[in-house]
């Protein structure tokens, strides 16, 4: 059996690989897939939890399945936007979008 510090280091790394992705990046499709690494990092952390505190009981999967439907949704609410943004300003740069203003 895996023990559980596995799967918490595997969603470490996943959450801060999310989290500097989010920062460095400027190309919002990268932005969007270092948003949806650190839900599944927390996913991942909803499922462990469940697994070895409460073995008989499914309210972390719950949370997780929850986790996943949203960020379904937010992904492609996420992807409207950024075609959107691309019809008008022909790049999906983050600097760039300051020119719908215009």
């Amino acid at each position: 059996m895996i023990q559980m510090e596995y799967y918490l280091i595997i969603s470490t790394i996943m959450f801060f690989v999310g989290i500097y992705g989010f920062l460095a990046r400027k190309n919002l499709l990268a932005i969007l897939i270092s948003i949806e690494l650190v839900l599944n990092a927390v996913e991942i952390n909803f499922s462990v939890f469940n697994r070895f505190l409460y073995p008989g009981q499914l309210e972390g999967m719950f949370f997780s399945l929850f986790g996943i439907a949203i960020s379904a949704a937010e992904a492609a609410i996420a992807i409207a936007i950024i075609i959107n943004i691309y019809r008008n300003v022909q790049n999906i740069d983050v600097r760039h979008i300051d020119k719908l203003r215009d």
